[in-house]
């Protein structure tokens, strides 16, 4: 996280549907290949209009806002996502995974976090439960 304070962050506003027909992002730029540290967003539920509760799908702005919040904290992400209609609910349906997420040490915390949260043991309220290769809950 120092490196993301010390040095920025980066939010692409682009289609991943448009992304994905393309190969990927332009690794040969010069000034993407240049950036030393490069981490995903741990999985997070979009609350945009487009995309309201699809894992993932996040816009740009709920992307940028999860990455401040991660990084410096929930004041700094609603003081950003309170400037758009959907800010409010995408802390409702994130809220509790960001914090937890925040107060990691670095990705393989994350890792695990992630896990945790979407195996059917320590999912968000109301997920479905995990199922076996039989189609089974565990």
């Amino acid at each position: 996280m120092r490196s993301a304070l010390e040095g920025g962050i980066v939010a692409v506003d682009c289609s991943w549907n448009r992304l994905g027909r393309r190969g990927g992002y332009p690794l040969e730029d010069r000034w993407l290949s240049s950036m030393r540290v490069r981490r995903r967003l741990p999985f997070l539920f979009a609350a945009n209009p487009q995309h309201y509760g699809r894992l993932g799908e996040l816009n740009t702005a709920e992307a940028l806002g999860a990455a401040l919040y991660v990084v410096a904290g929930r004041e700094t992400a609603e003081t950003f996502l309170g400037r758009f209609a959907f800010g409010a609910s995408f802390l409702d349906l994130n809220g509790e995974a960001l914090e937890a997420y925040h107060r990691t040490s670095g990705p393989t915390e994350v890792g695990i976090l992630e896990i945790e949260r979407f195996s059917g043991t320590g999912g968000p309220a109301g997920a479905a439960p995990a199922r076996s290769s039989a189609g089974a809950p565990r």
